[in-house]
């Protein structure tokens, strides 16, 4: 147990930005998920469960009348497919864990993913204890937000419009953040280039599916090529 307590007191300084975002985008979250009428112990399960920022936030949509079940698995598997890559550039790493590594491989967020490739282990700490602790502290902050803001949108009279946007603008920082910490930057232009050719081809309401798909298909191709930069990267 001090074992984990150390492990918690030495990462908690590295996930500091990750409460800050996290905080209100979840509450932003939670806010969305009040207005639609269900209680806050939904959203607060959810975010335990499902744990996917970008695919909780389309969640809320679901909700509605006309949106059929393959639907939600179609675009559900669209949103988070970039975490197949996170996993395979993982993998060697994490089998080197215990059963900790299911909750990690869980928790595998955008933020997390960025914390574990970049965050140098300190010297006085085990590694799997160190991650977990990372893991589980962001996790913890994205339950809380969204508890907080479910509470709120309950409780207060709140207008949420925009209020969607704090996703977007979270992708835009860790967008940012990888470009500045990561010397392969391969990933970064094909996700940008193949997004504007597609806005091109099939305008702004309709381009975000097929560049997602395409950008699936092109890292998939070149995989064992960002899989070797990748594990440079994290090592």
């Amino acid at each position: 147990m001090k074992e984990y307590k150390k492990a918690f007191k030495r990462a908690f300084p590295y996930t500091i930005p990750v409460l800050t975002g996290y905080l209100f985008i979840g509450i932003a979250f939670g806010v969305m998920y009040a207005e639609k009428g269900y209680s806050f112990l939904w959203a607060i399960l959810m975010s335990l469960l499902v744990y996917a920022g970008s695919g909780q936030y389309l969640a809320v949509n679901f909700f509605v009348p006309g949106i059929s079940f393959l639907q939600v698995i179609f675009l559900t598997f669209m949103v988070n497919v970039r975490h197949v890559f996170y996993g395979i550039s993982l993998v060697e790493r994490f089998n080197r864990f215990g059963k900790s590594r299911w909750y990690m491989i869980f928790g595998l967020t955008d933020e997390t993913y960025s914390l574990l490739c970049t965050t140098k282990v300190p010297e006085d700490v085990d590694e799997e204890k160190f991650l977990l602790a990372i893991t589980i502290l962001d996790h913890s902050y994205w339950t809380l937000g969204g508890a907080i803001g479910a509470i709120a949108g309950t409780l207060l009279p709140i207008n949420s419009e925009g209020i969607d946007f704090a996703m977007t603008a979270l992708f835009v920082v860790v967008f940012i953040e990888q470009w500045m910490e990561k010397k392969n930057r391969i990933p970064e232009i094909i996700g940008v280039a193949v997004a504007f050719i597609s806005l091109q081809i099939f305008g702004a309401d309709s381009f975000v599916l097929p560049a997602m798909l395409c950008i699936m298909l092109v890292l998939f191709a070149g995989r064992k090529r960002l899989e070797q930069r990748e594990d440079e990267v994290c090592h």
